[in-house]
């Protein structure tokens, strides 16, 4: 799913290569800590390399693997609040916090 340069990553990609906002905050949520630490110390250092690799290409015209990526990207921000801040998948101290968005963003 993931470009070859991004092979040490693939483990992640049938996961946390999720096209919505809605999908990522639902898997992050029903994920156990350990899942979101060990796909954060993964994904985390690769980061910048990632992003520089879908800047490689205009946003139109992204290759499927680069949004493939892009996704794994976004489903790293989402987990990171969760392992730098809360300690734990659900937010801490926000009652029945809930993401629906009505539209998506592309990609």
């Amino acid at each position: 799913m993931l470009p070859p340069a991004f092979a040490d990553l693939e483990r992640f990609a049938e996961t946390w290569c999720l096209s919505t906002e809605s999908e990522r905050y639902a898997r992050r949520l029903n994920s156990s800590m350990q899942e979101l630490i060990t796909f954060y110390n993964a994904c985390f250092p690769r980061v910048e390399d990632a992003l520089a690799y879908c800047d490689k290409f205009p946003l139109e015209e992204l290759p499927e693997d680069a949004i493939h990526l892009l996704h794994l990207v976004y489903s790293l921000v989402m987990v990171a609040m969760a392992v730098e801040i809360f300690q734990q998948p659900k937010p801490v101290d926000s009652a029945d916090a809930e993401l629906e968005r009505v539209a998506q963003p592309w990609p």
